[in-house]
C-alpha cells in the first residue's frame, strides 16, 4: 500500500505563488509516477500535471502550461507542485496521486490509470 499525504494549500490573491507538497509512505517502491488533479464542487476531478517517477518526464494539462511546474525528490518520495501567477480559475482542491500500473504510459492525464490518493489540499485564489 501507499500513503499519501499532501500539504501547502491555502489562500492567496491572484497572481501570487503556492507550492503544494505530497509525501508518499509504505510501499512506496513500486510507483511509477505521480500526478496532480484538481476539483471544484459539481465538476469531475480534473488533471493537471503529471511526472514520471525514474525519467521524470513531465505533462501538464493546457490551463496551466508556463505556470505550474511539477517535480519530485526521489530520495525523499515527495512531490511538488510550484504554482505561479495563479488565476481565480484555478481554485479547487488539489490531490496527489500515484500510480503502480504500466498502464499509465498509455494515459497520464486519465484517473483511472492512478491507484492511490492524497486527501486534497485546497488552495483557494482571489480576485
Amino acid at each position: 500500500q501507499v500513503q499519501l499525504v499532501e500539504s501547502g494549500g491555502g489562500l492567496v490573491q491572484a497572481g501570487g505563488s503556492l507550492r503544494l507538497s505530497c509525501a508518499a509512505s509504505g510501499r512506496t517502491f513500486t510507483i511509477r509516477a505521480m500526478g496532480w488533479f484538481r476539483q471544484t464542487p459539481g465538476k469531475e476531478r480534473e488533471f493537471v500535471a503529471a511526472i514520471s517517477w525514474s525519467g521524470g518526464s513531465t505533462t501538464y494539462a493546457d490551463s496551466v502550461k508556463g505556470r505550474f511546474t511539477i517535480s519530485r525528490d526521489s530520495a525523499r518520495n515527495t512531490l511538488y507542485l510550484e504554482m505561479n501567477s495563479l488565476k481565480p480559475e484555478d481554485t479547487a482542491v488539489y490531490y496527489c496521486a500515484a500510480a503502480d500500473s504500466s498502464s499509465w504510459y498509455s494515459g497520464r492525464t486519465l484517473k483511472r490509470n492512478y491507484d492511490y490518493w492524497g486527501q486534497g489540499s485546497q488552495v483557494t485564489i482571489s480576485s
